[in-house]
């Protein structure tokens, strides 16, 4: 039995796609058809294939490129236009070439993908691991995601992982497919009595809580100098489940030779009694982590949205 108690074949059933053949799954069939063959090719043609697409997806998504355009104008201040200009295209070419690292991060065999990551900071899991009260994985929504975490499969028992189910069905399926190749188990984002109970089994947990959060442990703090509503319950699972946190980010090189995990090792004093200076600290963290390669970290989601009528709506048109 899995963990969670259930079979192998219930298991596989959940994720099968022989289900999926109305005409509105077409599209993602062609989708899928094409993350298999692209794996195929090189490496260096597999991103810059997806930074192609990316180009494109600028010209033709208006509205996210406005979104994406107020986030960078709010985060980086201090570039000139034209460097946010720059910035902008790099990123959305970051997003074309996600579409390469999702086939990547589901499809491609360990041993080649392990020749493509060079992990940083491995003895900071390991010593974790040992300690044996469980670990949170923080990570954040950069655009190398998929390929981040497929290297876990390589470095960590399975993991489980806080997951929102997507609108598309057959999507939802893809995506749990390709991370069962390291995800034991899927908890859903609501179940915390779930996720303290795998800290509690010494499992190690993948938990991305970077994007704006409208339940009880939010509260509003800075990123990159802008209000914006933050999850504080990292800090407040830490303190009840013992385990130990730990930042696991990831970018792809600038040459696009392959990618660096970096694994840091976990906060002083954390958890403390104050979650929310807690929070404050991994914000800060995460903020050091995206100056490395900015253009890589998901700017088309709105952080700034939820946050009271007091403040302006950045996200608004003129």
């Amino acid at each position: 039995m899995k963990a969670g108690g259930q079979s192998s074949n219930d298991r596989d059933d959940a994720l099968s796609l022989a289900r999926f053949w109305a005409p509105r799954y077409w599209p993602t069939w062609l989708l899928l058809v094409w993350l298999r063959c692209s794996v195929l090719l090189p490496f260096r043609a597999q991103i810059a294939i997806g930074k192609c697409f990316g180009r494109l997806v600028l010209k033709l998504l208006r509205k996210t490129a406005h979104g994406t355009r107020r986030n960078l104008e709010v985060c980086f201040p201090e570039l000139s236009d034209a460097e946010r200009d720059r910035l902008l295209v790099k990123h959305f070419e970051a997003l074309g070439a996600s579409l390469a690292e999702m086939a990547i991060g589901w499809f491609m065999p360990i041993g080649r993908l392990r020749k493509l990551i060079r992990v940083e900071g491995v003895e900071n899991l390991k010593n974790a691991q040992e300690a044996g009260n469980g670990i949170i994985l923080y990570v954040a929504h950069f655009t190398c995601l998929e390929v981040g975490v497929a290297i876990l499969a390589d470095l960590s028992p399975p993991c489980a992982a806080m997951y929102r189910p997507q609108s598309n069905a057959m999507i939802d399926v893809l995506v749990k497919r390709g991370r069962s190749r390291f995800l034991e188990r899927s908890i859903p984002r609501d179940n915390v009595r779930g996720l303290v109970r795998a800290l509690r089994n010494n499992s190690t947990v993948v938990y991305l809580p970077d994007h704006a959060y409208a339940g009880s442990d939010s509260v509003l703090l800075p990123f990159f100098g802008e209000p914006a509503v933050t999850n504080t319950a990292t800090s407040r699972l830490a303190k009840i489940s013992g385990a130990t946190v730990l930042a696991y980010f990831f970018r792809r090189l600038d040459d696009d030779s392959g990618y660096v995990v970096n694994i840091a090792p976990p906060l002083d004093n954390f958890p403390s009694d104050d979650p929310l200076e807690d929070t404050r600290r991994m914000v800060g963290q995460l903020e050091d982590y995206i100056r490395l390669a900015p253009e890589q970290y998901v700017w088309t989601y709105r952080r700034f949205k939820g946050r009271p009528a007091s403040y302006p709506d950045i996200y608004r048109a003129d």
